[in-house]
């Protein structure tokens, strides 16, 4: 395998989550019964840019095809930050109706509506049709492509320059990336600014998020590596914020070399925070495969316990990471019941790999599960506001990563909080004894 970046070998394995189905490609029940195609999930380290990767076993256009199903707008939390992020960009760089912003991988029109509320002209650019065609219903032009250089110059050949270039969780999806970032310097306009929005490697490896790898992110990424990647293209980034978002992101600013903009000091200080925690060194990638392990195992204990004392145990939440998860931890139907998501295209489909059935919100209020694990539990918050109401049962939560924990949070007929999220689960099972209320 070679570096998607420079080309040269790899040899060094981050970790290997062995083989799994593509983790958005959801079953309809006709599907139940033909064989699904497993690939390897095993990513490797570069010892020159650390970046780690997993190879292009699946072709991204068979992962962003017209059956796509993951839709931005379903998550309240998501479309506010991406509002926010619309009123901090026409603040801090006065767009206005004489200006071009375009978002690559658009998807459903989620963040480029705000920016069309505002009377800022958009662009968005949308491999998969399923979203794309949600976002021409919002009056959002978009073309329905992948980009790279062979469509930044078709723009260009039709006098379109960005003023802002928007790439809000895409770079990870992106198998060809000097392609896709020089397409990006050939759309911007001399004075343009580029955004880009993705998870950050630190926070994966140190958070064990292990779940957010599948086979749509090719990439993970420092902020080391995408400096080297981005000054290699003839882009400087000149600011960098910490997001929550994703358990924990990165959003970039870039411009040309020897832009308008000054280098704000927090490009050298996160700079410095990564080389003080060992990223430009291989010993900080060791290791990852026996904690990626360990939670497993506690998860599997846990269902299992939970299995014998006859308790229902079901999730919320069909993520892509939900996926991983699952299929790693070999995690089926016989374990957790069924998964309850707010999007109607998955409602009635199956989970890949698992056949765990997909089910609406509903379910939980007629089924009345004593456990509800959060698959993306970066929406943590979110999710257990909008599931208070299973407080009146007394039904706990339940979080994974980074180590299993379970907790329960009021409802309006519950005046006390109870939450034992601070101890890990794994010290729980050894002595199922103890009530959980009593626990913290």
């Amino acid at each position: 395998m070679n570096c998607r970046f420079d080309g040269q070998p790899l040899s060094h394995v981050f970790v290997d989550l062995d083989y799994c189905p593509p983790s958005n490609s959801y079953l309809r029940p006709s599907e139940l019964n033909q064989s699904e195609i497993y690939y390897p999930l095993k990513l490797f380290v570069s010892e020159r840019t650390f970046l780690v990767q997993v190879d292009e076993y699946m072709r991204a256009e068979n992962i962003f095809s017209e059956d796509y199903a993951y839709f931005s707008s379903y998550s309240k939390s998501w479309l506010s930050h991406a509002e926010q992020y619309v009123a901090q960009m026409c603040h801090r760089f006065a767009y206005g109706n004489e200006s071009l912003v375009v978002e690559l991988a658009s998807n459903d029109g989620y963040l480029l509506q705000y920016f069309k509320a505002c009377n800022i002209p958009v662009l968005g650019i949308e491999p998969s049709l399923s979203v794309a065609t949600t976002a021409q219903a919002k009056d959002i032009e978009t073309i329905v492509d992948f980009f790279g250089l062979a469509l930044a110059e078709r723009l260009r050949s039709e006098r379109k320059r960005a003023d802002l270039i928007v790439a809000n969780n895409v770079l990870a999806h992106v198998p060809d990336l000097n392609d896709f970032v020089g397409g990006m310097k050939l759309l911007l306009a001399p004075e343009g600014v580029i955004t880009v929005e993705f998870p950050h490697l630190m926070h994966l490896i140190e958070k064990i998020e292990f779940d957010t790898i599948y086979h749509e992110h090719y990439s993970y990424f420092s902020f080391y590596t995408v400096q080297i990647i981005f000054a290699s293209h003839g882009l400087e980034i000149f600011d960098v914020e910490e997001l929550k978002t994703h358990g924990g992101s990165l959003r970039i600013y870039a411009q040309h070399i020897d832009g308008m903009h000054a280098k704000s000091p927090a490009v050298e200080k996160l700079l410095r925070t990564e080389h003080a925690r060992g990223m430009r060194e291989m010993a900080y990638y060791e290791g990852f495969q026996a904690k990626v392990d360990s939670i497993k195992f506690n998860l599997l204990s846990f269902l299992l316990q939970k299995k014998s004392e006859g308790k229902r145990v079901v999730a919320y939440g069909a993520a892509a990471k939900g996926n991983t998860l699952l299929n790693y931890c070999g995690i089926r139907k016989d374990l957790i019941e069924y998964v309850v998501d707010a999007s109607t295209y998955k409602q009635g489909r199956f989970m890949p790999g698992s056949h765990i059935p997909i089910e609406n919100e509903s379910k939980i209020r007629e089924t009345k599960p004593d456990y509800i694990i959060i698959l993306p539990w970066n929406l943590r918050d979110e999710i257990t506001q909008q599931l208070a109401y299973v407080a009146s049962w007394d039904a706990a939560f339940v979080i994974a990563i980074p180590e299993l924990k379970c907790f329960k949070v009021p409802s309006w007929q519950h005046s006390k909080r109870i939450d034992d999220s601070s101890v890990p689960i794994n010290r729980r099972l050894e002595d199922s004894r103890h009530r959980r209320a009593s626990v913290g």
